[in-house]
Order: C-alpha cells, then sequence, then structure tokens
C-alpha cells in the first residue's frame, strides 16, 4: 500500500510513538491531575514534559500557555471564539479549511462579526498585502493558514504577523499543514496564536491537538468543567493551561506526542522538508508535460509536499478509487473540506485528487504512482 494522504493524518507513526503509546497505555494510564498516587503524577509529569517540547518547537515564551486539545478544529474554533467580541470585523483568505471557514461564517450568520474573505491568485496564491489591504479601523483579528490543505501554497505570515503587531490587531495562523515540517517561530513571526492538529506532520496519534497564546493574551473558554485544580470552587479558573483544558486529556496520545516531537527533532525539521519538497518535485516534473493531467497550484517553492490534479475526462472520485482499488494508492478526491479554495481554482464543480507526501514516503513509490496515472490515462483515452 502506498500512503498519500499524509495531508489528512500522518502514515505510518514512528514506531518509538507507538511504543510510547502503549507502555502509558498499559502501565501508568491514570487521570493526570486529578489524584495525588505515584501513576497520576507520572502521567502528569510526561504531559508536562511533552508541552515543555511543544513550546520550544514554536520558540513559545510559556509553557503553561500551550493548551492541549483533541484536533486541529477543537483549536481553531477555541482561539476564534474565544477572542470574538459583537461587531469585530474579521478577516480571512478563500484557502481556509472549514475550521475556519465555518465558525467565522456562522459568527457573521448571526451579526456578531463583519467578515471580509481575501481571495487567492488563479494558481492559489495569498499576497499578504491583499490581507493587509482589507484591514479597515474596525479591524480586530485576522486568520488565515499557514499553508493550504488542498493546493499546498504557502502564506507569508511574518509578513502579515508584523502588520497585525503594530496595528494592535490578533492574528491567529491555522498551522495544520506546516507544523512538523516548517519552521515556526511564534515571536519572530509576530503570531498571537498558534493552532494545529497533532496527527498530522507531527506524527501523533488522532486525538491530539495545540493551541498556543501568546503571553498576556486571555481567551474565554468554550466549556467549562473539571481541571483537577481549585476544585473547591464552582467558577472556572482563570490560570493557563487548566481555563481551556476542561475535562480529562488524552494522556496516551499527548505522551506519545513527546516522543514524536524527539523524532523530529532528531531527524531536523530542515532534513523533513527538504525530502517531502523532493518528492514533490519529482512528482510534478514527472507528470507537468502531460497533456491530459491538470496540476494545480503555483507548483514552485510556494508550494508545499501538497499537490492537487484532475485528469482529463474522469471524474476525481473515480481516479481515486481506481488508484485505490487497483495500484493500493490511497490518495483524497473531492473538495477536502475547502470550499472557497476550489472556488479560487475553478474546481467548485468537480474538486480535485490530492497527493499529500510525507517523510515516509520515497522517489519509487512516487515512479509507482505516475506509472499508475498514465495506464489510467491511457485507459480513459481508449474509453473515449
Amino acid at each position: 500500500m502506498i500512503y498519500f494522504d499524509n495531508g489528512a493524518t500522518t502514515f505510518p507513526k514512528p514506531k518509538t510513538v507507538l511504543d510510547k503509546l502503549m507502555d502509558c497505555s498499559l502501565n501508568y494510564a491514570a487521570n493526570p491531575g486529578r489524584s495525588g498516587h505515584k501513576l497520576a503524577l507520572k502521567m502528569d509529569l510526561e504531559i508536562y514534559e511533552t508541552r515543555e517540547k511543544l513550546c520550544k518547537l514554536i520558540n513559545g515564551d510559556n509553557v503553561l500557555n500551550m493548551i492541549f486539545t483533541f484536533n486541529g478544529t477543537d483549536s481553531l474554533n477555541l482561539a476564534i471564539q474565544g477572542v470574538v467580541k459583537t461587531g469585530m470585523h474579521i478577516v480571512t483568505t478563500s484557502m481556509e479549511h472549514n475550521s475556519v471557514l465555518r465558525p467565522l461564517h456562522k459568527l457573521e450568520k448571526d451579526k456578531v462579526i463583519d467578515l471580509s474573505i481575501v481571495y487567492a491568485d488563479k494558481f492559489g496564491y495569498v499576497n499578504a498585502d491583499d490581507v493587509i489591504n482589507a484591514v479597515n479601523e474596525n479591524t480586530k483579528v485576522i486568520v488565515t493558514t499557514h499553508i493550504s490543505n488542498v493546493f499546498g501554497t504557502i502564506i507569508d505570515i511574518k509578513k502579515i504577523g508584523e502588520f497585525c503587531r503594530k496595528n494592535d490587531i490578533i492574528y491567529i495562523v491555522d498551522a495544520a499543514q506546516s507544523i512538523g515540517v516548517y519552521d515556526i517561530d511564534v515571536n519572530d513571526m509576530c503570531i498571537d496564536i498558534l493552532a494545529f492538529p497533532c496527527h498530522k506532520a507531527l506524527l501523533a496519534p488522532m486525538g491530539t491537538g495545540g493551541l498556543y497564546i501568546r503571553e498576556n493574551l486571555k481567551i474565554a473558554p468554550l466549556k467549562q468543567g473539571g481541571t483537577g485544580s481549585y476544585s473547591y470552587d464552582i467558577n472556572q479558573p482563570e490560570i493557563y493551561p487548566d481555563s481551556l483544558e476542561s475535562g480529562t486529556p488524552n494522556g496516551p496520545g499527548i505522551v506519545a506526542l513527546g516522543k514524536a516531537l524527539d523524532f523530529i527533532n532528531e531527524v531536523g525539521l530542515s532534513n523533513i522538508r527538504k525530502h517531502e519538497l523532493a518528492l514533490k518535485d519529482k512528482f510534478i516534473d514527472l507528470l507537468k508535460d502531460n497533456d491530459h493531467i491538470i496540476l494545480y497550484g503555483t507548483l514552485d517553492e510556494r508550494q508545499s509536499a501538497v499537490v492537487s490534479l484532475n485528469v482529463k475526462g474522469i471524474d476525481s472520485s473515480e481516479l481515486s478509487y481506481i488508484l485505490n482499488d487497483e495500484f493500493d494508492i490511497c490518495t483524497r478526491p473531492g473538495f477536502h473540506c475547502a470550499p472557497l479554495a476550489h472556488k479560487t481554482l475553478g474546481t467548485e464543480s468537480t474538486g480535485a485528487v490530492r497527493f499529500s507526501f510525507g517523510y515516509f514516503n520515497t522517489f519509487d513509490e512516487i515512479e509507482i504512482c505516475v506509472k499508475a496515472l498514465k495506464s489510467i490515462i491511457e485507459r480513459v483515452k481508449e474509453r473515449d
């Protein structure tokens, strides 16, 4: 089986991650922060150590401002709804995932906010200047992805962040497709809130996510409940991370994330990125001159290791089905929970097949996939 769906979740996970998940589950998976016995304390300590590693990865200032969530959607809803106030103007882009678009759309529909959506160009590239130019005197929040989950195009988040910091605008970044591959420095990039899942390029199990909040920025919790702290008080604690982490966390998943971060640090972000981009470049080079294939994106250094395409004469879902059924190649067809991104590139009625490469993919797999695509093209030509 060839797995090219790493944009949805990475597979496989490093063996050390799976070993840690099993070790924790079998030997000390007690409830962290709720008890004072040895098993609970061990779990609590390892979760804190993972919090430290994750904070260091993004150069965060305060480890307690690193909040654990259950996925990227959880993080983004908490970020957006935690800072919004009635009457705000918010700016976002057409390349956003529904985890951003749907909360913002509902807030706009409920007349809580005014919303401006900045459209990318025909290649899916968002110009940072266009985002900045959409700001008005009432703009309080800008929300953008770092990398498009559909077309892999990269946004200049540092330029937007610097503008936001100078103009007292909260900048929320969706790092779902970048963290674990690209360098992120929340201080240098002036990111106020960084939201992300951990089951993608961070190589952790599903059910893990993160939200980093800059120092001295308070966001309101979406839920209230048990935190293991201030248990005598019926009011929600105000301190981080407790105020935003009600309920029992995915402890085994979080400590396994710690091992995933060790793996990433040992390999090196630059080496992971170099390998994935080389796979992307080879894939594009082998297909770019084929008249029957439509490639989307900038197809250059402004694009990550995500390539979406269509084959003329065949539906994207059928193409993905054949790749899986006959060639054991896993891809994702359709609209990728990003309808405006598809509208931007003219694929709102057809969708596209996404190939998202990961660190464990090989160049041989790229060649096998290209041969499979060419075989399918020949079949379509005969059918037509």
